[in-house]
């Protein structure tokens, strides 16, 4: 993900893990904070230091938009993995090797001197990620029970929205006064204390089913998921119709088409569990997260870009600009979470989504000189933050009412792995928005046309709510049916 904003599914994760006492609760809660907020910060850090990346490292369209895909593409592909790793051979195991993975890859990133090694450190951050973010969220959920259980959810979710808040503007501000490097570097310190805490402290927890890990299903759908964001990065280059580009995005699809057919024949031990979609509740929710973490996923690269390029913000206030979303988000979903639970999922997540519609129609505001802030760009976030406020503890929660404790991470991962690939896509076709867009001014007309297209994916996502999505979510802990 590359998004401040945490994954539908982070939080529900907790939810369906199955409980256990444990002697160290509290250092268990710090370790699996400390290791989640490391995507979060990876994600709005990098967002923000994307124009002085470019320009450091001479990087095309093309270039930047995989400053952001290298990570999200093994994000993508492999959180579900990363889940079902978890449930059969240990969620401490699993989340320790992802963070000894991720802590290395920051540091090669750092230290990359070109822009192909940097990219290569960011593709295995991106792997680092997928076995930690699954697996410390499931954690979290077995050490906990009843009232602490809440407890543990809001402060997880205020450490996020507080993560989320503080990683562009301690970014920008690294960006401006040391260099981009430092950004890979910050998570260094963080990883090392989670890491300290998890062999220490965090028991080793497994709760899902006997058997091997689904690598048949990995290996269709890593190169599928490649092979599609690479075509659809390419479109925006001038061998964009080549026939190698079209056919890389054909055989990237066929693969996924495949990848879906192996899932149904593996059953429970596949990846991704088939059966979570045979209720429309699931199949509407997940569209739901489709359609919304796809524009929000193109609006947190592309207002940074917007701000800095255009507005010649430095790169500390364009993160500051950023705040009204994490912010907003972290105070609204604890509400919601607890309104929902009385009059159901669909209305909060048809209303929510349009609101994000609303916000992002507002963006059409935004003028070809100089970029105002207060009267035009801060109103849309705050609209688009209120929905996305609405829209995120519903969402989770009515997730979390087709998981079994036995499939946490696997069937969370599902979700989870919806919204990264979700943002991946939309990442993928930015480089439309920039190619050609030398100018300030034309770099604003793609903009205007980028903000339609987000406002039309969260009208999308409110029509899939009211059409699938059931008035009352199913118990907990079992398939949805509805």
């Amino acid at each position: 993900m590359t998004t401040a904003v945490p994954g539908p599914c982070d939080a529900g994760m907790i939810n369906c893990a199955t409980t256990r006492k444990q002697a160290h609760a509290f250092a268990t809660l710090v370790a699996t904070i400390l290791g989640s907020s490391l995507a979060f910060i990876d994600g709005s850090v990098v967002n923000v230091a994307l124009p002085t990346m470019q320009q450091a490292l001479g990087a095309s369209p093309a270039g930047v938009q995989w400053l952001v895909n290298a990570y999200l593409l093994p994000l993508g592909a492999l959180v579900l993995l990363g889940g079902a790793a978890g449930d059969r051979f240990g969620r401490s195991r699993t989340f320790i090797l992802g963070l000894a993975i991720f802590t290395a890859a920051s540091l090669a990133c750092a230290l990359a001197p070109s822009l192909g090694l940097l990219l290569a450190g960011r593709a295995v951050q991106g792997v680092g990620a997928a076995l930690l973010v699954p697996s410390s969220l499931a954690i979290l959920g077995a050490t906990f029970s009843g009232e602490a259980r809440g407890r543990a959810i809001g402060t997880w979710a205020a450490a996020g929205a507080i993560t989320g808040a503080l990683g562009p503007v301690i970014g920008g501000w690294l960006v401006d006064s040391v260099g981009w490097r430092t950004i890979f570097l910050i998570n260094l310190p963080i990883a090392a204390s989670a890491l300290w805490l998890a062999f220490r402290y965090v028991a080793d927890i497994r709760d899902g089913a006997d058997g091997g890990l689904d690598w048949k299903g990995t290996a269709l759908a890593t190169p599928g998921l490649g092979l599609v964001t690479w075509g659809l990065t390419m479109l925006s280059e001038p061998r964009g119709q080549d026939i190698v580009v079209l056919a890389a995005i054909v055989a990237g699809a066929s693969l996924i088409v495949l990848f879906l057919r192996l899932e149904a024949e593996q059953g429970d031990h596949a990846m991704m569990p088939m059966a979570l979609f045979a209720g429309r509740t699931y199949v509407g929710v997940t569209l739901v997260t489709l359609f919304l973490y796809a524009a929000l996923g193109g609006l947190l690269v592309l207002l940074p870009y917007l701000l800095i390029r255009v507005g010649h913000y430095p790169s500390t206030a364009a993160g500051a600009a950023m705040l009204p979303l994490p912010v907003l988000i972290g105070l609204g979903s604890r509400t919601m979470g607890r309104l929902s639970e009385r009059v159901g999922p669909r209305w909060p997540l048809t209303i929510g989504p349009l609101g994000v519609a609303m916000g992002f129609a507002l963006l059409v505001r935004v003028g070809d000189g100089h970029i105002a802030y207060w009267p035009v760009l801060f109103p849309a976030l705050v609209v688009i933050a209120a929905g996305m406020a609405v829209s995120v503890a519903p969402l989770t929660a009515t997730v979390m009412g087709a998981v079994s404790a036995g499939h946490a991470g696997s069937a969370a991962g599902v979700n989870n792995a919806v919204a990264r690939v979700a943002g991946l896509v939309a990442t993928a076709l930015l480089g439309l928005v920039l190619t050609g867009a030398a100018q300030d001014a034309v770099f604003v007309a793609h903009f205007r046309v980028a903000a339609l297209v987000g406002s039309g994916l969260a009208v999308l996502a409110s029509l899939s709510a009211v059409a699938l999505i059931a008035p009352k979510a199913s118990a907990p802990g079992r398939l949805a049916t509805s």
